[in-house]
């Protein structure tokens, strides 16, 4: 971005794209739409960008080289993927002559990978990198009441902050490049901790002949209430674990986790053990399902304990 401050990101000649239409991108995607924005959409598997009403789908990233450029994927290494070649966006953006277009990472990252990207951006190509990642679940984009904790510079967090509040409840800019992804580190220790102890909750309720509905009714009238609960309490009632967010990528941001404690100086025991358990669940082939999934490796391991 220039000195001049440029007209609004709402503004109908600030071209703006959303690459990644997965179960955070498409709610996202159709709150953008919905409040007006002109959307360009890309996702690797095209058919789940077409099935989005109103947005116009590009068939490469380089098509859909905006002066902003919103993406909802799994890691760095598939934002860093985008840039090069003739289907980049690095070559979208020379042909569509927009000098320093902003990259807005809503993944949930690597503290330090994602400061020594936002640098090198900066100064080969002139991209400014915004480290925004999110919270609130699926359920939290498709209601517009994400979190977004960002990381970048402010002037810029601030000229995006009406897009972002197209989608989100609570937009915060915590630092530099990074600074977001450590708050999400912080973010998901709660998270992980809460699924996993309520896995454990429900385990015991179960194994005591407990009913697992009225427990939870318990629990939500006091001090162990949580959004987990009240958004993924019926997975362990009915055991469908299916869908939502996935047990590797809770194990993916646990690792993040770990890598930043110690760059701090820290050790984490909680943050250690819940890395241990989720690695379990991964290796027993329960990946792919939903991170209170935990509940199934907890039970299964019970099974496997000697009498």
């Amino acid at each position: 971005m220039t000195e001049t401050q440029p007209p609004s990101p709402l503004n109908p000649g600030v071209s703006v794209s959303l690459l990644g239409t997965g179960p955070m991108g498409a709610p996202i995607a159709r709150n953008l739409i919905d409040g007006g924005v002109s959307l360009t959409l890309w996702n690797r598997t095209l058919h789940k960008a077409e099935a989005i009403q109103g947005g116009t789908v590009a068939a490469r990233p380089t098509d859909a080289a905006a002066d902003v450029v919103l993406t909802v994927l799994p890691d760095l290494p598939q934002v860093e993927a985008l840039l090069d070649g003739d289907d980049g966006l690095l070559a979208g953006w020379a042909r569509a002559g927009v000098v320093e277009p902003v990259l807005v990472i809503h993944g949930t990252v690597s503290p330090t990978a994602v400061a020594a990207f936002a640098a090198d951006c900066k100064s080969r190509y002139g991209v400014v990198v915004i480290d925004a990642p999110l919270s609130g679940g699926t359920i939290g984009a498709e209601q517009g009441r994400l979190s977004i904790m960002a990381g970048g510079p402010q002037g810029v967090v601030q000229w995006l902050t009406p897009l972002f509040e197209l989608y989100s409840s609570t937009v915060m800019w915590f630092g530099e490049a990074g600074a977001g992804a450590i708050v999400k580190a912080c973010n998901q220790i709660v998270v992980a901790a809460t699924v996993t102890a309520l896995s454990e909750s429900m385990a015991l309720a179960k194994a005591s002949g407990l009913d697992l509905q009225n427990v939870q009714a318990i629990l939500k009238g006091g001090l162990a209430n949580s959004e987990v609960l009240q958004q993924k309490g019926g997975r362990w009632i009915t055991g469908d674990f299916d869908g939502g967010g996935s047990a590797k990528n809770q194990l993916k941001d646990l690792r993040f986790i770990t890598e930043a404690a110690a760059d701090a100086g820290l050790t984490l025991p909680v943050a250690n053990t819940l890395k241990s358990a989720f690695e379990t669940m991964v290796t027993d082939g329960l990946g792919d399902l939903d991170h209170t999934g935990i509940y199934l490796s907890i039970t299964s391991n019970r099974a496997k304990e000697p009498s």
